[in-house]
């Protein structure tokens, strides 16, 4: 079974949000990395492509079966994408935070 991922307007305020904190992060540093944005959207791509088979195998959040986090590694810390398994063929992602972070927004 294949889903189809879509991300809410939310979800991607989230990722606009984290992309332009890394870029203004890497541009106060002297030396920043400024491939370092558009390495950590790559991650949540693939990240979001493991969706499409196995949205199951991420951990629950909260009571309902069909809300899940996923977990997508980065650095030293990392993601975490919030969503939701609609039906047998959609899952929509709606909302995206850094793993520091303290809830999402």
């Amino acid at each position: 079974m294949t889903f189809k991922v879509r991300l809410t307007k939310a979800a991607q305020a989230d990722l606009d949000r984290l992309f332009d904190f890394l870029i203004e992060r890497e541009l106060s540093r002297d030396g920043g990395n400024l491939e370092l944005a558009e390495l950590a959207m790559a991650a949540l791509r693939a990240g979001f492509s493991t969706l499409k088979s196995s949205p199951f195998t991420c951990r629950k959040a909260g009571s309902s079966p069909f809300l899940r986090e996923l977990i997508v590694p980065f650095g030293r810390s990392g993601y975490v994408a919030l969503f939701e398994i609609e039906d047998e063929s959609t899952v929509s992602v709606i909302a995206v935070r850094h793993q520091l972070e303290d809830d999402y927004h």
